[in-house]
């Protein structure tokens, strides 16, 4: 089995000394592991950044066996943010819920994109307001709606729109960027409101019931902001 692909990297574990085990979520493949003969040398090891977008050559002998991957660097886009410890958490978060959250080896090309979007959103003045967004769009393409207009209800409270969860037993607040998502200049104290709702949501819907763990950086990107 031999094909080519565009790639990013969203995984990556060394195999010996010289080689490493990589992760890619591919254009026209999906996600697939495969041997990096050479990875760890300085020059792959510069490549090899996670989320960077890489060309791929995949070689196998047949479905069931390890293969092993020739690559190219297409655009190094991780490298940009290392000096900026939120966006580059950011990055590695997202990969870890590609890795995390789809299956091996099914072709689809609209994850491929948003990770596409995802890079967009990261040049922008509110990236952590799309970011949050760009969350909850891979959760609906993977099945896993969180359709928040279904579950709040709106009260108005001291003169002013709030949203809360129908079925709490408690007054669970919903930020509001998250149902009127034309809302501009959201404030970091409700972004961070919106990351833990898509967070528990994350945890105890999603991941719990398949005996999944959150992400340690999914996690890290979160308290960085405290």
């Amino acid at each position: 089995m031999n094909w080519d692909d565009n790639a990013y990297l969203i995984s990556k574990n060394r195999y010996n000394e010289n080689s490493i085990i990589a992760e890619f979520f591919t254009e026209n493949h999906g996600k697939i592991s495969g041997i990096i003969f050479g990875g760890t040398s300085k020059k792959n090891k510069n490549y090899l950044q996670i989320g960077n977008k890489i060309f791929v050559s995949y070689n196998s002998k047949n479905s069931s066996q390890l293969g092993y991957f020739k690559i190219e660097i297409l655009k190094a886009l991780t490298p940009l943010y290392f000096d900026k410890k939120q966006k580059l958490l950011c990055i590695t978060s997202a990969m870890q819920l590609i890795k995390l959250l789809t299956a091996e080896a099914q072709s689809n090309k609209e994850i491929f994109q948003l990770i596409d979007d995802f890079f967009e959103l990261l040049i922008s003045e509110n990236w952590i307001q799309r970011y949050i967004y760009w969350e909850l769009e891979l959760l609906k393409l993977l099945g896993y709606d969180l359709d928040l207009e279904k579950i709040v209800k709106k009260e108005i409270i001291e003169g002013k729109i709030n949203y809360l969860v129908r079925s709490s037993t408690e007054k669970k607040f919903v930020p509001n960027f998250l149902i009127e998502k034309d809302q501009k200049n959201v404030d970091l104290n409700n972004l961070i409101k919106g990351l833990r709702l898509v967070n528990d949501y994350l945890e105890k819907s999603i991941l719990k019931p398949n005996n999944l763990n959150i992400p340690n950086s999914r996690t890290q990107f979160l308290n960085i902001f405290k």
